[in-house]
């Protein structure tokens, strides 16, 4: 006789062992397994603590002045942008990078950013 398993809105299954478990929930209660957040999430965070959403946002709004390379620890290339943003091409550039990051999977950018 099978058992017809149900969960609620905020519930979801293990990655690992199938188990309900809380949406919230970052290690599964039953198997230990930590879960992942799902792939190409916007809300993505690298090891250092640098967001992709964050700086995407300011590739796109600030990009002219290289508030995003700043952010992300390029401190020299921050100051390429700064030292020509009167020409208005960083911001052209800051606006396609900005783009770039939206699209970038999360193993990427953790491997370009994440150690910065």
């Amino acid at each position: 006789m099978t058992e017809n398993i149900q969960k609620a809105a905020d519930e979801k299954f293990c990655s690992e062992c199938g188990a309900i478990i809380k949406a919230k929930a970052e290690i599964c209660p039953k198997c230990g397994v930590r879960q992942l957040p799902p792939p190409n999430s916007l809300t993505a965070v690298a090891p250092n603590g640098k967001s992709k959403l964050a700086a995407a946002l300011f590739a796109l709004f600030l990009g002219g002045f290289g508030i995003h390379k700043f952010y992300l620890g390029k401190i020299g290339w921050g100051i390429v942008y700064l030292l020509f943003c009167w020409t208005f091409v960083p911001s052209i550039i800051g606006f396609i990078e900005g783009i770039l990051l939206l699209v970038m999977s999360e193993s990427d950018f953790n491997k370009k950013y994440g150690n910065t």
